[in-house]
């Protein structure tokens, strides 16, 4: 189970966050702080494995204490969760080594691609006495891990693909665009943007299913 803190001065967005973590699987919050005074304090109580940060909050810039971080907890991964899109504020925050930066408003497949990458990081990195180029790829973000390497065209992400096979698989009486944007945690556009790749692959079929009323509904099924 990763352990997650969440830095965040807005706690409906905290709580959003949250959400998207629980979405995510296999990650416990174990922190919520609204400034940077808090997020210190409780860092040096509680184990920490990831932790999203906020820039701009009441005290201090979330920038400024990246080293105070990571001299509490030096193994501990940093993603940016920032509105801040000015430039220098953003090479401070990669030059001081966080994972990833994300701008606000963020969209829920791109929160969970990063969370997601993150925690195979840390899975590999746990598993191994000496790192390999595999492992230093993923983290600086030059390829995903090989076991997790597919060839997909422009707006399918191979870790989302992988999760849509999955729900597919299961869905053994066939599952709509709706039900598997619930289920992955995105819109019903993206859902069956991911589908129809799946037909064109070959591993997916779909038939149109008429109810009682209304429109009939277009059904997918694994192949």
């Amino acid at each position: 189970m990763l352990k997650v803190a969440i830095t965040e001065d807005d706690y409906r967005v905290a709580s959003i966050h949250e959400g998207f973590l629980e979405q995510v699987g296999g990650c416990e919050v174990v922190f919520k702080a609204l400034n940077a005074e808090d997020t210190l304090d409780q860092l040096k109580k509680i184990e920490v494995d990831l932790m999203l940060l906020d820039i701009y909050m009441p005290d201090r810039l979330g920038t400024e204490i990246i080293e105070e971080i990571k001299a509490i907890k030096p193994d501990i991964g940093i993603i940016m969760i920032s509105a801040g899109t000015d430039k220098q504020i953003v090479q401070e925050a990669l030059k001081r080594g966080v994972f990833d930066y994300i701008i606000k408003p963020v969209t829920i497949d791109r929160f969970k691609d990063t969370v997601n990458k993150y925690k195979q990081f840390h899975e590999k990195m746990s598993e191994k006495e000496e790192v390999d180029q595999a492992l230093l790829d993923t983290y600086f973000g030059r390829s995903l891990p090989s076991e997790q390497i597919e060839d997909t065209p422009k707006g399918i992400d191979p870790l989302t693909l992988k999760k849509v096979k999955g729900i597919l698989q299961e869905a053994s009486s066939g599952i709509t665009a709706d039900q598997m944007g619930q289920q992955m945690g995105a819109s019903r556009t993206t859902a069956r943007r991911y589908l129809e790749h799946l037909i064109s692959e070959g591993e997916c079929l779909a038939e149109l299913e008429y109810g009682i009323v209304g429109r009939p509904e277009r059904k997918y099924y694994k192949s």
